[in-house]
């Protein structure tokens, strides 16, 4: 007996030693990444570029302030792209954690101390420059609208695929406003959600970008949506199609009776403990937003989904959007029928984008922020 205490106490200390290791080597090529991590921002004295263009780009983490407004040289499209005359950008949750660099974890991927992709911007609408030689879809002077890496610039190239034909009953502002919200909208209401007609579905946030989306496009699936806000967006949740509006400055909708199928959640302010209280005994719980912070938030909540899951009947998710051509041509449809309408707050300046991206950061837009560039 005392020899085997003795091999597995040795075990133990040579797995510690192996783990103090580790997590050394961890730290060492951390600090080496750090260090090492850099970008191509362009130097102050460097020439003029001949065909030129203006944009943002972030060379270092911070807040709006650190963005840079620099003269670029215009992009130029291979066969397979398009390159799009920029006449509105929308800023999104994603452009400003890029812009500071977080949660922290996130760092591998965007560069550990400085970020590794400088361009900044997704979400545009604008009108086609010229086409590469393998595009079909789209001609010179065509409105589209659509997604692409580096939006916030006077022109973007973009993937055939990844761009729309501007609806007609919409401005470029709004159509500006589309494709990172409304893609999380749908995907999350249709696909994760799984709502049909007559779903009870609760919508928490349903006054910021992505749930004003949600709520109509649940509605346009025929379900019964109660949207939560507060009271100076109560009137504007009304009008674009919820049933039911919780005011939450007075009330908490997790001490009521009702019961839902499905609770689209942006805000995450509730424990998912008392969210699975408020669902119907099937329901489905999908998490978009959630509590932000430096080094880890909104993960670890997102981790919590799937083990609520295993444990129990409801289904809890949390995902990523992913931008398609098919679901960018199904809210175009939606958009023209009329079923659903892109709610714009406030549109600021090209040389306001910082501003615009400070506004977004407080938490109280209503639908879209969007920055128009002449």
């Amino acid at each position: 007996m005392a020899k085997q205490a003795g091999r597995v106490a040795r075990g133990a200390r040579m797995v510690g030693k192996l783990v103090l290791l580790l997590m050394l080597v961890g730290v060492v090529s951390g600090g080496i990444a750090y260090w090492r991590s850099s970008n191509d921002c362009p130097h102050p004295d460097r020439a003029k570029p001949t065909q030129a263009m203006r944009a943002y780009i972030h060379c270092t983490y911070g807040p709006p302030s650190a963005l840079r407004y620099e003269t670029l040289p215009r992009p130029v499209p291979n066969d397979s792209q398009v390159l799009v005359r920029v006449l509105a950008v929308s800023v999104n949750p994603a452009d400003w954690h890029e812009m500071r660099g977080t949660p922290m974890i996130a760092r591998p991927s965007m560069g550990w101390r400085v970020p590794s992709e400088i361009a900044m911007g997704t979400d545009f609408a604008g009108v086609v420059e010229t086409v590469g030689k393998r595009v079909t879809r789209f001609h010179p002077g065509d409105s589209v609208f659509g997604a692409a890496s580096g939006a916030f610039a006077e022109y973007v190239v973009a993937r055939e695929s990844r761009l729309m034909p501007k609806p007609a009953r919409i401005t470029m502002a709004q159509a500006a406003s589309i494709p990172i919200a409304a893609i999380t909208a749908l995907q999350g209401v249709r696909d994760q959600g799984a709502v049909r007609a007559g779903s009870r579905v609760l919508v928490n946030g349903a006054s910021g970008g992505v749930g004003t989306y949600a709520v109509q496009i649940a509605k346009a699936l025929g379900a019964e949506v109660t949207g939560v806000c507060s009271s100076r967006n109560a009137a504007m949740v009304r009008a674009i199609g919820a049933d039911h509006v919780i005011d939450y400055t007075t009330v908490d909708f997790t001490q009521q009776p009702d019961r839902y199928d499905v609770i689209i959640d942006m805000v995450g302010n509730h424990p998912l403990g008392t969210m699975r209280q408020v669902l119907a005994p099937r329901g489905t719980y999908v998490m978009i937003g959630g509590p932000s912070g430096r080094w880890f938030d909104p993960m670890p909540r997102a981790a919590a989904t799937m083990v609520y899951s295993w444990l129990g009947d409801q289904p809890m998710h949390f995902f990523i959007a992913r931008i398609t051509q098919p679901d960018l041509d199904v809210l175009r449809a939606l958009i023209d029928s009329g079923k659903v309408t892109p709610v714009v707050d406030r549109t600021y300046r090209f040389d306001q984008l910082p501003e615009a991206m400070a506004y977004l950061e407080t938490g109280r837009a209503r639908g879209k922020v969007v920055v128009s560039i002449p």
